[in-house]
């Protein structure tokens, strides 16, 4: 597996962001049966104000948000609910999945209002923007019934508490 991250922001050096995503990556990946060695990928590790910019530029949202993804290919499924098709080696065996834009500060904002540790959060994120590199997304309900399965099975595996259970009195 190929993870290369450009840290932007110097916040990402309290977290272990090489670990995370590799753990977030070999964990997604082996969940959709996919070869994890045979994966590229990068990942932006910004802040707020990039990431506003690149909301602005790619999504027309000029506000912060958590992350972004960019797939190499849309393997998106044509059906709600749908499995996304899988990703396919070029010639030299290895699969382009695209990149993604993570922001510290969004990240640590959320993870301290929902009174957990930033790393979980991070990995969350990592797992979520992989998985909308690998086609599947939460627009409809069908698809994130299915996008959320994923994140939480792949979640639990690592240890991390499901991200979309509220607690008593939330």
């Amino acid at each position: 597996m190929s993870i290369e991250i450009h840290q932007k922001s110097a916040r990402w050096s309290d977290i272990d962001l090489e670990a995370i995503a590799g753990m977030a990556g070999r964990a997604t990946f082996e969940r959709l049966g996919l070869d994890a060695e045979a994966v590229s990928l990068a990942i932006l590790a910004t802040d707020d104000a990039e990431i506003a910019e690149l909301n602005a530029g790619f999504r027309g949202k000029p506000v912060p948000t958590n992350v972004l993804s960019w797939p190499a290919t849309d393997l998106a499924a044509a059906e709600p609910g749908g499995l996304p098709a899988m990703p396919r080696a070029d010639v030299f065996g290895e699969i382009e999945l695209g990149d993604v834009a993570i922001s510290y500060d969004t990240c640590a904002r959320e993870a301290k209002a929902a009174g957990k540790p930033v790393s979980d959060h991070v990995t969350h994120l990592i797992v979520h923007g992989l998985l909308h590199l690998l086609g599947y997304d939460h627009i409809r309900d069908p698809d994130a019934t299915l996008m959320q399965g994923c994140e939480v099975e792949i979640l639990g595996k690592l240890g991390i508490d499901d991200p979309y259970w509220e607690k008593d009195g939330a």
